[in-house]
Protein backbone atom coordinates (compact mmCIF):
# COMPACT_ATOMS: atom_id res chain seq x y z
CA UNK A 1 0.00 0.00 0.00
CA UNK A 2 1.75 3.33 -0.97
CA UNK A 3 0.72 5.49 1.99
CA UNK A 4 1.12 8.44 -0.30
CA UNK A 5 -2.26 7.19 -2.23
CA UNK A 6 -4.51 6.85 1.10
CA UNK A 7 -7.55 8.95 0.59
CA UNK A 8 -10.42 9.96 2.66
CA UNK A 9 -12.96 12.17 1.33
CA UNK A 10 -12.41 16.02 1.84
CA UNK A 11 -9.47 15.02 4.85
CA UNK A 12 -7.78 13.46 2.61
CA UNK A 13 -3.66 13.93 3.73
CA UNK A 14 -1.29 13.79 1.20
CA UNK A 15 1.40 12.16 2.59
CA UNK A 16 0.65 10.93 6.02
CA UNK A 17 3.68 9.36 6.30
CA UNK A 18 5.11 12.37 7.80
CA UNK A 19 4.76 14.13 11.28
CA UNK A 20 1.91 16.79 12.11
CA UNK A 21 0.34 18.09 15.12
CA UNK A 22 -1.59 15.91 17.92
CA UNK A 23 -4.88 16.75 18.70
CA UNK A 24 -5.77 16.53 22.48
CA UNK A 25 -2.41 15.44 23.60
CA UNK A 26 -2.10 16.66 27.34
CA UNK A 27 0.85 18.73 28.15
CA UNK A 28 2.04 17.39 30.57
CA UNK A 29 4.69 14.52 32.11
CA UNK A 30 3.40 10.59 32.07
CA UNK A 31 2.36 10.50 28.64
CA UNK A 32 4.37 8.47 25.85
CA UNK A 33 4.55 6.07 22.80
CA UNK A 34 7.89 3.59 22.60
CA UNK A 35 8.47 1.63 19.90
CA UNK A 36 11.05 -1.05 20.01
CA UNK A 37 12.60 -0.91 17.82
CA UNK A 38 11.81 2.40 15.97
CA UNK A 39 12.49 0.65 12.42
CA UNK A 40 11.85 -2.55 11.01
CA UNK A 41 13.05 -4.48 8.74
CA UNK A 42 11.03 -7.13 7.47
CA UNK A 43 10.60 -9.99 4.48
CA UNK A 44 8.01 -9.72 1.91
CA UNK A 45 5.63 -12.39 3.12
CA UNK A 46 6.59 -12.63 6.20
CA UNK A 47 4.85 -11.84 10.11
CA UNK A 48 6.34 -8.42 11.51
CA UNK A 49 5.45 -8.08 15.15
CA UNK A 50 6.08 -3.98 16.14
CA UNK A 51 7.03 -3.73 19.34
CA UNK A 52 4.79 -0.56 21.44
CA UNK A 53 4.72 0.49 25.11
CA UNK A 54 3.28 3.51 26.38
CA UNK A 55 2.29 5.50 29.43
CA UNK A 56 -0.16 7.78 30.69
CA UNK A 57 -0.59 9.77 33.87
CA UNK A 58 -2.26 8.40 37.07
CA UNK A 59 -5.82 8.84 36.92
CA UNK A 60 -6.74 8.24 33.71
CA UNK A 61 -8.30 5.05 32.23
CA UNK A 62 -8.06 4.02 28.89
CA UNK A 63 -10.95 4.00 26.93
CA UNK A 64 -9.63 2.80 23.14
CA UNK A 65 -6.19 1.59 21.64
CA UNK A 66 -5.63 1.39 17.69
CA UNK A 67 -2.84 1.59 15.43
CA UNK A 68 -3.19 4.03 12.14
CA UNK A 69 -1.13 4.94 9.01
CA UNK A 70 -2.28 8.57 9.69
CA UNK A 71 -1.85 11.05 12.46
CA UNK A 72 -4.39 13.19 13.86
CA UNK A 73 -4.72 16.48 12.49
CA UNK A 74 -6.96 19.40 13.71
CA UNK A 75 -9.93 18.31 11.82
CA UNK A 76 -10.08 14.57 12.42
CA UNK A 77 -8.89 11.41 13.87
CA UNK A 78 -6.75 8.95 12.46
CA UNK A 79 -8.19 5.38 10.89
CA UNK A 80 -8.37 2.77 12.85
CA UNK A 81 -5.68 0.39 10.85
CA UNK A 82 -8.06 -2.79 11.68
CA UNK A 83 -10.89 -1.33 9.92
CA UNK A 84 -8.85 -0.54 6.72
CA UNK A 85 -10.15 -3.40 4.07
CA UNK A 86 -6.35 -3.56 3.05
CA UNK A 87 -5.35 -4.95 6.81
CA UNK A 88 -8.12 -6.87 7.93
CA UNK A 89 -7.59 -10.17 8.37
CA UNK A 90 -3.69 -9.41 8.28
CA UNK A 91 -3.11 -7.13 11.56
CA UNK A 92 -3.77 -8.26 15.25
CA UNK A 93 -3.52 -5.99 18.43
CA UNK A 94 -1.61 -8.03 20.65
CA UNK A 95 -1.34 -5.39 23.48
CA UNK A 96 -3.98 -4.65 26.06
CA UNK A 97 -5.41 -1.58 27.80
CA UNK A 98 -2.65 -1.14 30.10
CA UNK A 99 0.58 -0.70 28.88
CA UNK A 100 1.40 -2.91 26.09
CA UNK A 101 0.76 -1.59 22.37
CA UNK A 102 2.27 -4.43 20.62
CA UNK A 103 1.01 -5.10 16.91
CA UNK A 104 1.36 -7.97 14.67
CA UNK A 105 0.99 -7.56 10.92
CA UNK A 106 1.12 -10.89 9.16
CA UNK A 107 1.63 -11.43 5.07
CA UNK A 108 3.42 -8.20 4.18
CA UNK A 109 3.89 -6.64 1.29
CA UNK A 110 6.08 -3.97 -0.14
CA UNK A 111 2.67 -1.53 -0.39
CA UNK A 112 2.47 -1.57 3.72
CA UNK A 113 6.06 0.02 3.75
CA UNK A 114 5.02 2.72 5.70
CA UNK A 115 4.90 4.45 9.17
CA UNK A 116 2.83 3.28 11.85
CA UNK A 117 1.56 5.17 14.72
CA UNK A 118 -0.16 4.04 18.01
CA UNK A 119 -3.03 5.67 19.46
CA UNK A 120 -4.77 6.03 22.76
CA UNK A 121 -7.81 7.92 24.08
CA UNK A 122 -9.04 7.85 27.87
CA UNK A 123 -12.31 8.31 29.30
CA UNK A 124 -11.49 12.09 29.54
CA UNK A 125 -11.91 14.85 27.08
CA UNK A 126 -8.39 16.13 27.49
CA UNK A 127 -6.30 12.07 27.55
CA UNK A 128 -5.52 11.50 24.20
CA UNK A 129 -2.36 10.57 22.84
CA UNK A 130 -0.30 10.06 19.55
CA UNK A 131 3.36 9.73 19.22
CA UNK A 132 4.11 12.03 16.28
CA UNK A 133 7.48 9.94 15.15
CA UNK A 134 5.80 6.27 15.01
CA UNK A 135 7.41 3.27 14.01
CA UNK A 136 8.99 2.91 10.19
CA UNK A 137 8.31 -0.47 8.37
CA UNK A 138 10.36 -1.42 5.44
CA UNK A 139 10.11 -4.55 3.46
CA UNK A 140 12.41 -6.50 1.40
CA UNK A 141 12.38 -9.48 -0.87
CA UNK A 142 15.47 -11.19 -2.01
CA UNK A 143 17.34 -11.14 -4.88
CA UNK A 144 20.78 -12.85 -5.64
CA UNK A 145 23.32 -10.61 -6.90
CA UNK A 146 25.71 -12.41 -9.38
CA UNK A 147 28.90 -11.11 -11.29
CA UNK A 148 28.66 -10.08 -14.76
CA UNK A 149 30.80 -12.30 -15.95
CA UNK A 150 32.09 -15.76 -14.54
CA UNK A 151 34.69 -17.40 -15.81
CA UNK A 152 36.22 -20.97 -15.10
CA UNK A 153 38.99 -21.16 -12.39
CA UNK A 154 38.10 -17.55 -10.60
CA UNK A 155 36.29 -17.54 -7.15
CA UNK A 156 33.09 -16.41 -7.51
CA UNK A 157 30.76 -14.63 -4.77
CA UNK A 158 27.28 -14.62 -4.96
CA UNK A 159 24.98 -12.85 -2.26
CA UNK A 160 21.51 -12.96 -1.25
CA UNK A 161 20.45 -9.17 -1.54
CA UNK A 162 17.97 -7.21 0.36
CA UNK A 163 17.03 -3.61 0.29
CA UNK A 164 16.92 -3.27 4.10
CA UNK A 165 19.16 -5.11 6.62
CA UNK A 166 17.49 -8.02 8.08
CA UNK A 167 17.36 -8.77 11.50
CA UNK A 168 19.45 -11.99 12.41
CA UNK A 169 18.63 -13.98 9.88
CA UNK A 170 19.76 -17.48 8.39
CA UNK A 171 20.11 -18.16 4.78
CA UNK A 172 19.44 -21.00 2.87
CA UNK A 173 20.75 -21.57 -0.50
CA UNK A 174 19.15 -23.69 -3.59
CA UNK A 175 21.45 -25.04 -7.04
CA UNK A 176 18.49 -26.57 -9.19
CA UNK A 177 16.24 -26.83 -6.74
CA UNK A 178 18.89 -28.65 -4.33
CA UNK A 179 19.39 -26.86 -0.66
CA UNK A 180 23.22 -26.12 -0.31
CA UNK A 181 25.13 -26.36 3.17
CA UNK A 182 25.84 -22.81 3.23
CA UNK A 183 23.53 -20.54 5.25
CA UNK A 184 24.80 -17.26 5.45
CA UNK A 185 24.10 -14.06 3.06
CA UNK A 186 27.14 -14.90 0.19
CA UNK A 187 27.72 -18.15 -1.33
CA UNK A 188 31.74 -18.33 -1.60
CA UNK A 189 32.41 -20.53 -4.86
CA UNK A 190 36.32 -21.53 -5.15
CA UNK A 191 38.02 -21.82 -8.49
CA UNK A 192 34.58 -22.29 -10.51
CA UNK A 193 34.25 -24.96 -13.17
CA UNK A 194 31.70 -25.69 -15.97
CA UNK A 195 29.86 -27.86 -13.33
CA UNK A 196 29.14 -25.01 -11.27
CA UNK A 197 26.61 -23.60 -13.80
CA UNK A 198 22.92 -23.59 -12.90
CA UNK A 199 20.18 -21.81 -11.22
CA UNK A 200 20.31 -20.64 -7.69
CA UNK A 201 18.14 -18.77 -5.63
CA UNK A 202 18.02 -18.13 -1.55
CA UNK A 203 15.91 -17.96 1.26
CA UNK A 204 15.74 -16.86 4.45
CA UNK A 205 14.85 -19.93 7.48
CA UNK A 206 11.23 -20.05 8.24
CA UNK A 207 9.93 -17.74 5.61
CA UNK A 208 8.28 -18.69 2.61
CA UNK A 209 9.12 -16.22 0.04
CA UNK A 210 12.54 -17.27 -1.71
CA UNK A 211 14.27 -14.90 -4.22
CA UNK A 212 13.42 -15.55 -7.92
CA UNK A 213 16.07 -18.07 -9.28
CA UNK A 214 19.35 -16.39 -11.26
CA UNK A 215 21.35 -18.52 -13.96
CA UNK A 216 25.14 -18.97 -13.38
CA UNK A 217 26.87 -18.89 -16.46
CA UNK A 218 29.91 -20.18 -16.16
CA UNK A 219 32.47 -19.59 -19.28
CA UNK A 220 35.41 -21.38 -20.21
CA UNK A 221 38.06 -22.32 -23.56
CA UNK A 222 37.32 -25.31 -25.68
CA UNK A 223 37.44 -28.79 -24.24
CA UNK A 224 37.43 -32.07 -25.67
CA UNK A 225 38.32 -31.81 -29.00
CA UNK A 226 38.26 -34.04 -31.11
CA UNK A 227 38.03 -35.17 -35.10
CA UNK A 228 35.45 -37.33 -36.68
CA UNK A 229 35.47 -38.20 -40.15
CA UNK A 230 32.62 -39.17 -43.10
CA UNK A 231 32.28 -41.56 -44.02
CA UNK A 232 33.19 -43.77 -41.18
CA UNK A 233 35.70 -47.07 -42.24
CA UNK A 234 37.48 -47.92 -44.79
CA UNK A 235 38.71 -44.83 -46.91
CA UNK A 236 39.84 -45.73 -50.46
CA UNK A 237 42.59 -43.76 -52.61
CA UNK A 238 40.65 -40.90 -54.77
CA UNK A 239 37.42 -41.18 -52.55
CA UNK A 240 36.12 -38.29 -50.46
CA UNK A 241 35.98 -37.94 -46.92
CA UNK A 242 35.21 -34.80 -44.66
CA UNK A 243 36.46 -34.13 -41.40
CA UNK A 244 34.51 -32.41 -38.47
CA UNK A 245 35.84 -30.73 -35.47
CA UNK A 246 34.13 -30.85 -32.30
CA UNK A 247 34.55 -29.30 -29.24
CA UNK A 248 32.74 -28.04 -25.56
CA UNK A 249 32.99 -24.12 -24.95
CA UNK A 250 31.16 -21.85 -23.87
CA UNK A 251 30.70 -19.75 -25.25
CA UNK A 252 30.54 -21.80 -28.42
CA UNK A 253 34.08 -21.85 -30.51
CA UNK A 254 34.36 -18.74 -32.74
CA UNK A 255 37.21 -20.12 -35.08
CA UNK A 256 38.26 -23.63 -35.81
CA UNK A 257 41.43 -24.21 -37.61
CA UNK A 258 42.53 -27.54 -39.64
CA UNK A 259 46.55 -28.60 -40.41
CA UNK A 260 47.95 -31.21 -41.55
CA UNK A 261 50.90 -32.98 -38.80
CA UNK A 262 53.76 -31.92 -39.57
CA UNK A 263 53.04 -28.46 -41.45
CA UNK A 264 53.05 -25.02 -40.35
CA UNK A 265 50.39 -23.33 -42.53
CA UNK A 266 46.82 -24.26 -41.95
CA UNK A 267 44.81 -26.25 -44.85
CA UNK A 268 41.51 -24.94 -44.43
CA UNK A 269 39.17 -22.92 -41.81
CA UNK A 270 35.43 -23.99 -40.47
CA UNK A 271 33.73 -26.69 -38.48
CA UNK A 272 34.23 -28.96 -41.36
CA UNK A 273 37.04 -29.87 -43.72
CA UNK A 274 36.15 -32.18 -47.43
CA UNK A 275 38.78 -32.63 -49.42
CA UNK A 276 39.31 -35.52 -51.78
CA UNK A 277 42.22 -38.20 -50.88
CA UNK A 278 44.87 -38.38 -53.80
CA UNK A 279 47.46 -40.31 -52.24
CA UNK A 280 47.41 -43.92 -50.58
CA UNK A 281 50.40 -42.16 -48.23
CA UNK A 282 49.13 -41.85 -44.55
CA UNK A 283 48.18 -38.93 -43.64
CA UNK A 284 47.47 -37.17 -40.46
CA UNK A 285 45.14 -34.20 -39.71
CA UNK A 286 44.03 -32.24 -36.76
CA UNK A 287 42.02 -29.01 -35.65
CA UNK A 288 42.77 -26.26 -33.70
CA UNK A 289 39.34 -24.51 -31.70
CA UNK A 290 38.96 -21.44 -30.68
CA UNK A 291 37.15 -18.88 -28.21
CA UNK A 292 37.35 -15.89 -26.38
CA UNK A 293 38.86 -17.73 -23.35
CA UNK A 294 41.44 -19.73 -24.90
CA UNK A 295 42.68 -22.21 -27.70
CA UNK A 296 42.70 -25.54 -27.53
CA UNK A 297 44.07 -28.77 -30.04
CA UNK A 298 42.47 -32.21 -30.83
CA UNK A 299 44.71 -35.29 -31.16
CA UNK A 300 45.73 -35.95 -34.75
CA UNK A 301 43.59 -38.43 -37.31
CA UNK A 302 45.45 -40.75 -39.16
CA UNK A 303 44.00 -41.44 -42.47
CA UNK A 304 45.59 -44.45 -44.72
CA UNK A 305 44.25 -44.74 -48.12
CA UNK A 306 44.03 -47.79 -49.48
CA UNK A 307 43.97 -48.85 -53.38
CA UNK A 308 40.98 -49.27 -55.22
CA UNK A 309 40.34 -51.97 -57.45
CA UNK A 310 40.19 -49.95 -60.22
CA UNK A 311 43.18 -48.33 -59.70
CA UNK A 312 44.74 -52.21 -59.46
CA UNK A 313 43.28 -53.10 -62.24
CA UNK A 314 43.88 -50.19 -64.36
CA UNK A 315 47.61 -50.13 -63.34
CA UNK A 316 47.87 -53.59 -64.27
CA UNK A 317 46.60 -53.35 -68.05
CA UNK A 318 48.07 -50.24 -68.42
CA UNK A 319 51.95 -52.32 -67.98
CA UNK A 320 50.72 -55.33 -69.70
CA UNK A 321 50.07 -52.59 -72.58
CA UNK A 322 53.47 -50.79 -72.35
CA UNK A 323 55.04 -54.17 -72.37
CA UNK A 324 53.12 -55.74 -75.58
CA UNK A 325 54.03 -52.33 -77.29
CA UNK A 326 57.65 -52.92 -76.04
CA UNK A 327 58.10 -55.95 -77.37
CA UNK A 328 56.52 -55.19 -80.89
CA UNK A 329 59.48 -52.82 -81.85
CA UNK A 330 62.66 -55.20 -80.90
Amino acid sequence: MNCSLLSHGEDEIKDECQPRQKKGVVAQDGWGVKYTPKSICALKGSTVIIGCTYTYPLGFAIKKTFWSIRQVTSTSEPPDLSLDLRYQDRVQYLGDKQQNCTLSLRDVTEEDQCKYYFRFITYKPDGKFQDKNGVQLFVTDLQVETPEEVVEGNDVTLTCKTTCNLTGPSYIWYKNGVSLSSNTKALNLKTVSSEHAGSYSCAVLGQKHPSSAVILDVRYPPKKVSVSINPSGEILEGSSVTLTCSSDANPPVQNYTWFKEGGTSPVASGQSYSFNLNTSRSEMYYCVAQNEHGVRRSAALPLNPKHSEFNVNFKTEQQEACALYSNAGK
